[in-house]
């Protein structure tokens, strides 16, 4: 492995770049959030998350004298060029069209509606939750999950007499679970590739923690469910057709096929499918799937942005002073994984998008995992599984704020109900503490 950062002398003041988005995305999110709420905007997307990382790859060009520009522009290149931000670009593009074509064809729909046939009036709760989980898994994200299924979670908890907030916390907890385990989710694929494992290790590693903490949560639904009454759940029309890929697409990836693989049988898939089934024209296929990667083009640039600014603050000697502070308060392996699980919760808190906070902290974990020796896919398993944790229950974070204005209620009312991020945290803590020495 590269261990180039203990060739720089550690200089705090090479962090200030991090420092300076930090202030203006954080500050402009509460500003326009609490202070000055603008009708029709969420307060944490006014400032954009490019615009600000742009100062702040501004104030990295500035730092460090000892370098002419042309150099630097050569340190940006050689981040922004490496082999795992290449590949993690080209599965952005393909992540990107199989959403796009899925969601033109109906497919979400039609898989949420054949799973709620399935569910029985009285398990409504942990039904929904389940489906939540397999939902975000196959589609690789949370947000769109919550779309789909927080208005049939609303008509559970009218006709089952729920909590709405429970109903509604329920989705966002199933959500966050399977968007953390997908293969396709772009969390995923950022944590993976920045740290250079295969997406079935992490996957591994990441089950061991995951797993308890979703059959504790689904346990304790269950007993809501008893305590409550039984969801008139009716019938919802469905394509078998249209579900299937999403289906084949989770199987592939769970037996560990390339990602590349797998994606493009996914589009075949829908493709195929939604022409045959009617409910995709031709030229609406391609239009839909250009739309899915122009969905990616902000994430794309964020990652190139991060990776140019990493690569200098490296240079500039920042990574060092993160490890020389972690060393210092942090002793052996354990140390080091909770070194990286509380800079990527930071950084999820402050930025309000779990992708951003793993890209902007991965390299400086693969610094700290390099270091203490822990095993690349147990890191990337730590910055994914930390990032769903605190975008699970900030209250202005996407997944709540699109829940809450859904179901017209607040985030902050949906945050008590919120079981499954809480014992993930409990699950991931406990791994760490007692987990094997090797791990």
């Amino acid at each position: 492995m590269d261990n180039r950062q203990e060739e720089y002398e550690p200089h705090a003041r090479a962090l200030l770049p991090i420092l300076v988005f930090l202030v203006l995305y954080l500050g402009f999110g509460i500003y326009f959030t609490y202070v000055h709420p603008l009708d029709g905007q969420m307060g944490f997307y006014v400032m954009s998350t490019v615009v600000a990382f742009g100062f702040a790859l501004v104030v990295a060009f500035l730092q460090n004298r000892e370098l002419n520009f042309d150099e630097k522009v050569h340190i940006c290149a050689q981040g922004i060029g490496d082999d795992n931000i290449t590949i993690m670009m080209f599965i952005f593009l393909m992540a990107g069209a199989f959403s796009g074509i899925a969601s033109e064809a109906g497919a979400v729909e039609s898989t949420a509606n054949l799973l709620l046939n399935i569910v029985p009036g009285q398990f409504a709760i942990p039904g929904i939750f389940i489906i939540a989980c397999l939902i975000s898994m196959s589609m690789g994200t949370s947000v769109g999950t919550i779309t789909v299924l927080v208005p049939i979670a609303a008509s559970v908890a009218s006709t089952g007499n729920f909590s709405l907030p429970l109903c509604v916390g329920t989705v966002v907890s199933g959500a966050m679970f399977g968007d953390n385990l997908s293969f396709i989710s772009d969390t995923t694929i950022a944590a993976t590739k920045t740290q250079g494992v295969q997406m079935k290790d992490k996957f591994r590693s990441n089950l061991h923690i995951a797993l308890p903490a979703a059959g504790v949560t689904f346990v304790v639904l269950i007993g809501n469910a008893i305590a409550g009454g039984a969801a008139e759940l009716g019938h919802y029309n469905y394509n078998f057709w249209l579900a299937l890929p999403y289906f084949a697409v989770l199987i592939m990836a769970l037996f560990g096929m390339n990602v590349f693989v797998v994606l493009s049988i996914g589009i075949g898939l829908f493709f195929v499918n939604g022409m045959i089934t009617g409910h995709l024209a031709f030229a609406d296929a391609f239009t839909s799937m250009g739309t899915g990667t122009t969905g990616m083009f902000e994430t794309m640039i964020v990652t190139i942005l991060v990776s140019a600014i990493s690569a200098l603050m490296e240079v500039h000697g920042g990574f060092s002073a993160i490890l020389k502070f972690i060393r210092t308060h942090a002793h052996g392996k354990r140390g080091g994984m909770f070194g990286i699980g509380f800079l990527t919760a930071f950084m999820d808190i402050a930025t309000a998008n779990n992708t951003v906070a793993i890209v902007v902290a991965a390299p400086i974990a693969k610094t700290i995992s390099e270091e203490y020796e822990i095993p690349p896919e147990r890191t990337a398993s730590l910055l994914d599984t930390f990032a769903c944790i605190a975008q699970g229950i900030i209250p202005y974070g996407a997944q709540l704020l699109i829940a809450a204005n859904l179901a017209n209620i607040s985030s902050i009312s949906i945050m008590k109900y919120l079981y499954y991020p809480y014992l993930l945290l409990i699950c991931v803590l406990i791994s760490i503490v007692f987990g094997k020495k090797h791990n």
